[in-house]
């Protein structure tokens, strides 16, 4: 099988490698699509050495289908539609014992800390799965991770029908949290400084704002009459957003920090007392936001035949990575085996 690695050095590399039998307790999966986000951005330009040890195959976002079940598995056969929830946590640690388990403190990202999705047949644990409809499409169900994420982001924020949500970030995610919030009832803007992305946006339905063009805080404050936005999310991991993202929301609004940043960001912390904002991070996602995730993509909600800009085989992953990175693109998919969807 062909294997799409991370080799160090911004180099991403095809390997050829010979499948294993699952183990006890594990089911091998034929990996259909593997998403591209922002999070391999990172590992590509070495911000996860640390945890990423070349050649390393990454890849967390996938939809499949079971090849094989090992022993011990129940309840999975050959031939189920899945996708892979890619949080492995010990169980043990004091976040998994308040019930925090998807920010357990010896949390396995797998994709990152472990082997991902970017290979032909990909041996789990058998928990990992979720199960996918046989109505969904593979390649949208392969948004199921993303998806999961913008859930989680929006139920961090304890967001109402009628609220105002502003998305620093028209990325990917960015739009996927302003659908999911849509969807929930807010009335939502997206800002964005891309001038292709705020294209998309809008070609979604979304009011968008170009920060270099419009002062977004004193079109928020009229748009609120005066109150600021109930919510902001920021997505976008630009210093300067996280700088003025406090300047968007109410009194006790809530500020919801989405984006990774690899390095410390200045926040105005006066900005954070003088309204008593909640400052929120949102971290992944838990098995009910993937379910929720599933369903969205499953009825629709989620319009994934817009998002997906490209499908590319394997041996095209490291373009994937190059397109992605120019902003000329929404979400990216890598077509592992080269089925059809």
């Amino acid at each position: 099988m062909l294997t799409a690695n991370y080799l160090g050095n911004q180099k991403i590399g095809i390997r050829e490698a010979d499948p294993s039998p699952p183990k006890a307790s594990q089911v091998q999966i034929e990996v259909a699509y593997t998403g591209i986000c922002g999070t391999d951005l990172h590992i590509l330009h070495g911000h996860m050495d640390g945890r990423v040890k070349p050649p390393a195959i990454i890849g967390h976002e996938m939809s499949g289908v079971i090849a094989a079940v090992g022993d011990g598995v129940t309840g999975w056969a050959a031939g189920d539609h899945v996708t892979v929830m890619p949080l492995d946590w010990d169980g043990s640690c004091p976040a998994c014992r308040a019930g925090n388990q998807h920010i357990c403190q010896n949390l396995v990202f797998v994709g990152i800390d472990s082997p991902g999705a970017l290979q032909g047949l990909w041996n789990v644990p058998a928990d990992l799965l979720v199960p996918l409809p046989k109505t969904l499409r593979l390649d949208h169900a392969a948004l199921v991770e993303p998806v999961a994420v913008a859930v989680h982001d929006v139920r961090r924020a304890e967001l109402v029908p009628g609220d105002r949500a502003v998305v620093v970030g028209g990325g990917p995610i960015g739009v996927l949290i302003a659908t999911v919030a849509r969807h929930e009832g807010a009335d939502v803007v997206v800002v964005e400084i891309d001038p292709r992305r705020r294209q998309a946006a809008a070609a979604m339905g979304f009011r968008v704002l170009d920060p270099s063009a419009t002062d977004q805080v004193a079109w928020v404050e009229e748009w609120t009459q005066g109150a600021g936005a109930d919510v902001a999310f920021e997505v976008s991991g630009a210093a300067a957003a996280v700088l003025g993202v406090t300047n968007l929301v109410k009194v006790r609004g809530t500020v919801v920090v989405v984006a990774i940043h690899p390095q410390p960001r200045p926040v105005d912390l006066q900005r954070v007392f003088w309204r008593e904002l909640r400052l929120l991070g949102a971290r992944v996602y838990q098995r009910a936001d993937f379910e929720r995730a599933v369903e969205l993509l499953a009825t629709g909600v989620i319009p994934a035949g817009e998002l997906i800009t490209e499908i590319v085989p394997i041996t095209g992953t490291a373009d994937a990575f190059a397109a992605l990175e120019s902003g000329q693109a929404m979400k990216i998919l890598v077509n592992v085996s080269g089925g059809t969807a």
